[in-house]
Parts: structure tokens; sequence; C-alpha cells
């Protein structure tokens, strides 16, 4: 009963999220420099579609006599430059903007394509998290509600298709992954899976607790995503670079280790600080913990996501 009571306390979990926030702030500076040296790099994935890199979550366009479909669009800031990449590789203005989920750095672009004309699709769950101010609590920030024209205008409840540029672009959404509000974007012609924040490819993920993300459903996210690939897919991270199935094989089995490693802990009634000071990632830090986002944090993280 002791333990059980330790592990359900107010002050653990408010532990937790300072301890996050602690870790995090750091990492936003990098966020607030000015985007003039930003250069958007595009990354031929054959059948007209590329990856796009800049700054913030990696983006996917597919262009082609249906014109241009964008899946994400970074910050607000990067839009001409973003824009003028599409361009070079024979891209007009853009049809669709397809959100993975409600984060700014995938969405900051919203409001500047949606008003040239583009027509926003997302999950139910991001045009409700932007439509209304958000706590993204892991790093102390209020993120406000977002002008009417960065909203998505189509929205949908489990899977969404569409029939351009040669192939079926689906969105599948999957429960409580890196928030409530992600999708996976499956480009079927090109056999290219984009898995927005679900996945960083090479480092320890951010799963935003505090807009419905869960470490299970992230494992259950890779899953969804492992079930559709082959050996010659190329998927798309949130962060990091191009990826293969077995890149995210090995993601996946990093996350589920580290998953039951700290449920154990969870179990025994240990808080989060015994936790955090026990090094259950040691074995895996050299390899994922080089990213914006240090071992303790996500350690504290995921015992966040397994303790409430």
């Amino acid at each position: 009963m002791t333990a059980r009571r330790r592990w359900q306390s107010p002050d653990t979990a408010r532990l937790a999220v300072y301890a996050i926030a602690a870790a995090l702030l750091a990492a936003v500076p990098a966020h607030a420099q000015d985007f003039d040296s930003v250069e958007i790099v595009a990354t031929d994935l054959g059948g007209g579609v590329h990856m796009l890199t800049g700054r913030g979550g990696n983006m996917a366009v597919s262009i082609g006599d249906d014109g241009t479909i964008l899946i994400d669009d970074q910050y607000a800031p990067l839009t001409p430059r973003i824009l003028a990449a599409i361009g070079k590789l024979g891209g007009k203005s853009v049809r669709f903007v397809l959100n993975t989920h409600w984060h700014a750095d995938h969405t900051g672009g919203n409001e500047n394509l949606g008003r040239s004309g583009a027509l926003i699709v997302a999950h139910d769950n991001v045009r409700v998290r932007m439509s209304a101010e958000q706590l993204m609590a892991a790093f102390g920030q209020r993120v406000p509600a977002s002008p009417e024209a960065a909203l998505p205008i189509v929205t949908f409840g489990g899977t969404l298709t569409l029939h351009v540029n040669g192939q079926q672009i689906r969105a599948i959404h999957v429960e409580h992954a890196h928030t409530d509000s992600d999708s996976l974007i499956h480009l079927t012609g090109a056999n290219v899976i984009h898995m927005g924040d679900t996945f960083f490819n090479g480092i320890y993920p951010f799963i935003d607790h505090s807009s419905g993300g869960t470490v299970d459903g992230t494992i259950a996210a890779a899953d969804r995503a492992l079930a559709i690939a082959n050996d010659q897919t190329r998927i798309i991270p949130g962060h990091g670079p191009l990826a293969s199935r077995r890149d995210l094989e090995r993601y996946r089995a990093m996350l589920a280790d580290v998953r039951e490693r700290i449920a154990a802990s969870v179990r025994a009634g240990r808080t989060a600080a015994e936790v955090v000071a026990a090094r259950p990632t040691a074995d895996y830090d050299e390899e994922w913990g080089d990213g914006f986002l240090k071992p303790d944090a996500f350690v504290q993280i995921v015992y966040a996501t397994l303790a409430r």
C-alpha cells in the first residue's frame, strides 16, 4: 500500500514535470534563432516524392499532375524558402497540406499556406488542440490558439486517403503516441512512410504526455508502420535522417526494452528520482542519448507516461 501511494503521489508527478522542463528548456533557444541561414534540402525518393529538411520537423512533398501535396510545413518564417525549394523541384503552389500532428515545428507554416489557398488536412485532434491554448508541460510553455487560417479544414478520425499524382496517400491515425493527434502518412506508390514525431531516428524521442502522448502508443505506432513497410520502404522520421525498416525496428526494440525496465520500477513503487538515479538507459545512452532530449529527461518522460 505504501508503494502504491508513492507511485501515485502528486509530488512525484510534479517532480517529473519539473525535471523534464529543466532538462528541455535548454533546447528552446535553438528554435528562437533567426532563420536566415536555414537551407531547405531535398532528397529525391522517386515517384515525384521528396523528403525536405530545414529547421523543425522533417517534411515530404509529392509533386505531379494533380498538384503539390506537402506533409508538414515547419515554421512560418520558412514558408518562402520551402516554396522556393518546391519550385526548384518543378512544383507549383501547394494544393494540400497534411499535418502529422499539432506541434508548431510541423504546423507553423499552416497559416501562410492556408491563406494562399492550400487545403489543410489533419486528424480531428489537430484542429481541437490548435483551436485552443495548450500547455506543453515538458517545456513549461503555454501555446496560444492558432488563427483560423492555420486550422485544418478537412479532419478525419481513423484514416483518410487522397488519390493524387498517380498514387494513394493514406493518413492513418495512431492513438496516444507522440500526442493524441498523430498520423502516419503512407505514400503507397512511392513506398514511403512519413511517421511524424512518432519516430525520432537515432535519438531518444520526446513524448508529449500533456498532449495525450504515451510510450505504449509510440511503440504501437512503430508496430503499425512496420506492418505496412517492407525492406525497400523509405521512412521519414519527424526528426533525424531518412530511415529504413531496419532503423525503425531498432528504435522500436529500444523503446520496448526501456519501457519494460521503467515499468518494473513503477510497479515496485520507486519514485521518478530513484528511477533516474538507477540509469535504466545506460547501455543505450551512447547511441541514442546525443539528441536534444538527454537520457535523464527521456527516463522522466517514460516514467510519467507509465505512472499516470
